[in-house]
């Protein structure tokens, strides 16, 4: 499998993945707009085959990951996509990445907490402001759960000076 950066050839198939999965050639994190095909990411290939993808947005010290898609699960094509992205961010001077799930997302919960990433935020209800956007969102998630919430997902990107495990002090009888 290569990984490499996307190409002018990858931005069409880009926004088609876009559409696909996202109802719209965009998509919406805590209010902000993005257009996929024209940030910059990774495309995974496997021989003449694309297999995945992942988009980015690089602000101060904080990098999005905007998008990720593997379209073979369990076969490491998402972990390589994300590992790059981090680099990216790392070499950019970025501390922290960040990305956005929605509750039903299931998957992708269990993908980025497995990596690493907390839940940071949780943005209740929010999916109806988004609707507004993009009407054909639908109320019905994965899984058969309403699509209601953003949950947002974060990452240091430096390592955290350790501390001591917090102990209860001794109780005087």
């Amino acid at each position: 499998m290569r990984v490499s950066e996307l190409s002018d050839d990858d931005r069409k198939w880009v926004q088609e993945r876009t559409e696909l999965l996202f109802g719209g050639d965009f998509v919406v994190s805590r209010d902000e707009v993005h257009d996929p095909h024209k940030l910059p990411g990774f495309i995974a290939t496997e021989g003449p085959e694309r297999v995945g993808l992942a988009t980015y947005s690089i602000d101060g010290p904080d990098c999005e990951l905007v998008t990720i898609d593997s379209l073979c699960q369990f076969m490491g094509i998402g972990t390589l996509l994300l590992e790059r992205v981090e680099e990216t961010a790392r070499q950019a001077g970025c501390t922290r990445i960040w990305c956005i799930t929605t509750n039903d997302n299931l998957d992708a919960q269990r993908f980025f907490q497995k990596r690493g990433f907390v839940i940071s935020e949780v943005r209740l209800g929010s999916m109806a402001k988004i609707r507004l956007l993009k009407p054909n969102v639908p109320r019905i998630g994965c899984y058969g759960i309403p699509l209601r919430d953003e949950i947002e997902l974060s990452k240091p990107l430096v390592d955290l000076p350790s501390r001591e495990p917090f102990q209860l002090p001794p109780i005087d009888c």
